[in-house]
């Protein structure tokens, strides 16, 4: 049973789960302040309230190290799934499903970690890092997009949420894996973007009003 495709299938989106769960915004804000990052700020675990609550490096650590653990899941899930394909030939293992599916369920660990009472962060990072896996043209495309936006406006979430968007696009309209079904893919990725988006609703709803605040770094 242990070496049976389904069950190794199984083992590495649970762990992807698990890897998600991992929530650095959380570890750095306890070990550079001493706080929990949640009780404070926007009380979002992410990148831009460490940055807030902290200061730049907690904030930039907990980037690099979500941005990590999203492309290591999917990584390892297409390693996963490309090995359950040989020895199949099932189309449902094809390597394109093990990278999106782990990159899912790591998202969900990441908004709803396990380790900390299922209160995370909104996955910006997690899914860039995540899509560098699955299709870096379109996690670089999505770079690129959020980079020009704030350095324009300085608002993290409206920048991100372009981001977002740009990466599912350019995946959807461009670099889908043509060997396997390609509906799957695009729901998967419309999923990934569907977690950050509704994660990042009080923004949008802030957006929509002119009331989003640009980023204001804490100094250190």
């Amino acid at each position: 049973m242990l070496n049976s495709p389904v069950f190794l299938a199984v083992a590495v989106i649970i762990g992807s789960f698990l890897i998600g769960s991992v929530s650095f915004a959380i570890i750095f804000t306890k070990l550079f302040s001493n706080k929990d990052v949640r009780d404070f700020g926007s009380g979002n675990a992410g990148m831009t309230n460490v940055m807030r609550v902290s200061g730049p490096l907690p904030g930039i650590l907990t980037f690099v190290f979500d941005f990590l653990k999203g492309f290591v899941a999917a990584y390892i899930g297409g390693i996963a799934f490309e090995r359950i394909f040989e020895e199949t030939e099932n189309i449902i293992f094809s390597p394109i499903y093990g990278k999106l599916i782990c990159a899912l369920f790591c998202m969900i660990g990441h908004v709803l970690p396990i380790f900390f009472s299922f209160r995370g962060g909104k996955g910006v990072a997690t899914g860039v890092g995540a899509f560098f896996a699955v299709c870096p043209v379109a996690a670089a495309s999505g770079l690129g997009i959020f980079a020009v936006l704030f350095i324009i406006t300085r608002i993290i979430s409206l920048s991100s949420l372009a981001g977002t968007a740009a990466v599912v696009l350019v995946f959807a309209f461009f670099y889908l894996d043509s060997t396997a079904p390609i509906l799957p893919q695009i729901i998967i990725g419309m999923l990934i973007a569907f977690i950050i988006f509704a994660k990042h609703k009080e923004n949008i709803f802030r957006l929509i009003h002119g009331e989003e605040k640009k980023l204001k770094v804490k100094k250190k």
